[in-house]
């Protein structure tokens, strides 16, 4: 008894090594992984997750939907296992060849693909259908958290006559949100009755002492200046439906800048002088150390690790 049941645990071995070795050699043959720019994000903002696929069976290896496979897909669940369904599955990805060899990198926004609103902790894997060796291939997991930043500004209005949603309302809300390295201002515009959350926009770092200022104008469309480093200002005018109609950057003259309605009713920046971006990136100027620069979003100069983004995420 004792020698069959010794036969019977060395074949139960030799299996999960053969098996492990067949595991180890699939894996090998194409890589996945995927890298955020940061694990806390603010409920509804753009999530962009960059998916490096590599090719390593040594051979060209096509990559098409199959049937009911998408080629090109993610895994989201919450940290307590529950799975995260795309709000559509109806979706084609193009077809392409990957080379021996060869390594492919593309960034995609999870916030409109997926229902991750919700505050929490959601587990993340980008998984790769290779149907000529019938078989998905998954990266490592990322760990995320939802949650949400501090109100400092929150109004409902209405979207005025002759105005995409004329007649519907708008909850407009201003609100701080720590990072590890600095601390950001987001806008969030929602129709709260309608369900429709029209954008989450990360508008730039906010100096820890500094308090934004917001006025609506006429058409109750938001305009905010907000004080991102010490003399420098970032001036940002978005629509009731989120979109991004100016961004602009200033710097200070003497006393700190203002927003005032203008006789024609258009909202001025006044007491600050505006930065040509182009021409800052042409001749940067030499700061003083009392100043303590920091890189603001959109600007010319490299961005700390929890900064950087695509130039237009505030488009997304």
């Amino acid at each position: 008894m004792k020698r069959e049941a010794h036969s019977a645990s060395l074949r139960l071995v030799v299996l999960a090594l053969a098996l492990f070795g067949f595991i180890h050699c699939g894996s090998a043959q194409l890589q996945v992984d995927i890298k955020l720019k940061r694990t806390l994000y603010v409920s509804y903002e753009p999530i962009l997750i960059t998916v490096s696929m590599t090719n390593l069976s040594g051979n060209p290896l096509p990559l098409s939907d199959a049937n009911d496979n998408h080629w090109f897909g993610f895994q989201i669940e919450t940290l307590d296992g529950r799975p995260i369904a795309p709000r559509s599955v109806n979706y084609t990805n193009e077809s392409l060849v990957l080379e021996a060899g060869q390594k492919l990198s593309r960034t995609v926004n999870l916030t409109p693909l997926f229902p991750i609103g919700e505050f929490g902790g959601y587990r993340i894997r980008a998984a790769i259908y290779a149907a000529t060796l019938k078989r998905f291939f998954n990266s490592p997991a990322l760990n995320i958290e939802i949650t949400d930043g501090r109100p400092v500004f929150q109004k409902i209005v209405g979207v005025p006559d002759g105005m995409p949603g004329a007649g519907e309302t708008r909850e407009i809300t201003a609100m701080t949100h720590r990072l590890p390295n600095s601390t950001q201002l987001y806008l969030r515009i929602e129709n709260k009755k309608g369900g429709t959350v029209f954008c989450t926009h990360r508008l730039g770092r906010l100096v820890s002492y500094g308090t934004p200022e917001i006025i609506l104008d006429q058409k109750n469309q938001v305009h905010i200046l907000q004080n991102a480093a010490p003399k420098s200002f970032l001036y940002s005018h978005i629509g009731l439906n989120g979109e991004v109609l100016q961004r602009k950057t200033y710097s200070q003259i003497v006393k700190r800048p203002i927003l005032r309605e203008g006789p024609d009713g258009k909202i001025q920046v006044i007491g600050a002088q505006e930065i040509d971006p182009a021409a800052a990136a042409a001749k940067p100027a030499v700061p003083s150390l009392s100043d303590r620069p920091v890189a603001l979003p959109d600007s010319a100069t490299d961005a700390p690790a929890d900064e950087k983004r695509p130039n237009q995420i505030l488009a997304e």
